[in-house]
């Protein structure tokens, strides 16, 4: 039985250099839990154990009706309360805003073949061992992010300022604005991986000045 790699079958979706580049995403299924705080507490790494639960959960469902996959990456997007701290350009935003009051969601990819009542019906096979007070079950979930442009940082999750401050000159130079949540694709386990080591792909979605959000 051959399984379903999305890191081959689209392999566009997990490459980025360190130079920005352009790419336009249509919809595409994921699933998804909900938090905010501080990446590096407890709360945060709760989430991210659900989330893995219950994909491991739905992988298994489906290898027994030979439909295997290769359990994606995971993702995050990334946000704030604008009206209280304002818009400051995406490679100040993460000095300036302090982290227990970020918003995130975190996601994992699923191929297509996944169904949203598949996903609600293996949670709820799963749900008594694994519900944590206090946080929405995870959830099957359709991204639309249309143009985004992206870059890979490659090092520890605090210097990735300097790397988004080479996406910011190129929106700035081909006059585009945000459109969307920051997204981040973790490339390595940095629950295993050396800070100095990881890879991640810092991706913004984007609209032409006028068009978007400022």
């Amino acid at each position: 039985m051959e399984k379903t790699d999305l890191l081959k079958t689209d392999p566009d979706y997990y490459r980025a250099t360190r130079h920005p580049s352009m790419l336009r995403l249509g919809p595409l299924p994921y699933l998804s839990v909900s938090g905010q705080g501080d990446p590096s507490g407890k709360a945060f790494a709760e989430r991210v154990q659900l989330l893995y639960s219950l994909i491991y959960a739905v992988k298994f469902r489906y290898k027994e009706e030979n439909r295997d996959f290769v359990v994606a990456k995971l993702e995050g997007l990334w946000w704030y309360d604008e009206e209280r701290w304002g818009t400051p350009p995406v490679s100040e935003a993460p000095k300036v805003i302090p982290r227990d009051v970020w918003e995130y969601k975190l996601l994992i990819r699923l191929p297509v073949f996944v169904t949203a009542e598949s996903v609600a019906a293996t949670w709820k096979a799963i749900a008594g061992k694994r519900q944590i007070a206090g946080v929405e079950p995870p959830a099957f979930e359709l991204l639309e992010e249309g143009d985004v442009v992206q870059i890979l940082h490659t090092g520890p999750f605090d210097k990735e300022p300097e790397t988004l401050a080479r996406l910011q000159e190129y929106m700035s130079d081909k006059k585009m604005g945000r459109n969307g949540f920051h997204h981040e694709i973790y490339l390595s386990d940095f629950r295993r991986t050396a800070p100095e080591k990881l890879r991640t792909i810092l991706r913004e979605p984007v609209k032409v000045f006028g068009t978007g959000i400022a």
